[in-house]
């Protein structure tokens, strides 16, 4: 097993700061990077790769800065960026080939490999069909197969569900977890449900900060008795928007059933709820 080390991690463009003072260790499991558009999570996610050079810090793979490692870091690595890119003529079975070649794994090898990872990601049927006949998800599915043709002991996504149908992104999510059992997996994404359920950790970040880390179970302890049910009028539901979070609004006949996340109760008829997941982003996020 691997270990990625952040030390003081900076990138910055001119006078815009797009990662500030990251510092982490990861080992072996599955890590849920999560964070609204624009916090800085796909910045962070390429540096870690090597494509950006940070401003200031260092990328620590077992103690070895990861530029001067070079193709033996590489060799570790398997990356599937937010848009992934493809050649839409390409059948898949060509296009693994194609990317096979890229990463100079031997032929020999390749072939089972790929034939391995299409059957892991379920193309195995339409294999030598042409990538533009292929859904979002099918897509989706190409590119974390493609990731993983050097079977990398270190594997970073970026976004693998965005634009996915609820089924697809179940079907993504599984195979993300079953891979995270012997390897560091890193997820990046700003949809929540996406690591509940399979991220052994989770780090929120907030324009370009990192803000919290941890297992869900110790972020709970953060808003622990900060979540609520109210149930109001229409009218009181409006000024309740303003001035809490509300993470779920629902129509209950001439009454709006509300969850709100607030270190205060909200009112006196208020029942205190069990916080999840999306809570605690919530909770954290727009603090």
């Amino acid at each position: 097993m691997h270990e990625l080390e952040l030390v003081d991690i900076q990138k910055s463009y001119g006078e815009k700061i797009a990662v500030q003072s990251i510092n982490l260790k990861l080992q072996h499991g599955v890590y849920g990077l999560l964070g609204e558009n624009g916090a800085g999570k796909t910045t962070l996610m390429r540096m870690i790769c090597g494509i950006l050079e940070p401003t200031q810090g260092n990328i620590l793979c077992d103690g070895m800065e990861i530029h001067q490692m070079g193709g033996a870091y590489r060799s570790l690595l398997g990356y599937l960026p937010q848009d992934f890119g493809y050649y839409e003529d390409f059948t898949a079975y060509r296009f693994m080939n194609y990317m096979a070649a890229l990463k100079a794994i031997p032929e020999d090898y390749a072939k089972n490999r790929i034939d391995e990872l299409l059957e892991t990601v379920d193309l195995t049927a339409v294999k030598n069909e042409r990538l533009r006949t292929f859904s979002g998800g099918m897509i989706r599915r190409i590119g974390i197969a493609q990731a993983l043709l050097n079977n990398p002991e270190i594997l970073i996504l970026d976004e693998p569900t965005s634009g996915l149908d609820p089924k697809e992104r179940v079907r993504f999510r599984n195979i993300i977890s079953s891979l995270g059992r012997n390897r560091l997996v890193i997820l990046s994404t700003h949809i929540v449900s996406d690591v509940e359920y399979i991220a052994d950790k989770i780090m929120i970040m907030k324009s370009g900060k990192m803000i919290q880390m941890g297992t869900e179970a110790q972020m709970l302890e953060g808003v622990k008795d900060c979540v609520w049910k109210c149930l109001v009028t229409e009218e009181e539901s409006e000024v309740l928007n303003k001035k809490y979070i509300v993470s779920n609004l629902k129509n209950q006949g001439e009454k709006v059933e509300l969850r709100i996340v607030s270190k205060e109760k909200p009112l006196e008829s208020a029942v205190p709820l069990e916080a999840g997941l999306e809570d605690i982003y919530l909770f954290y996020i727009q603090q």
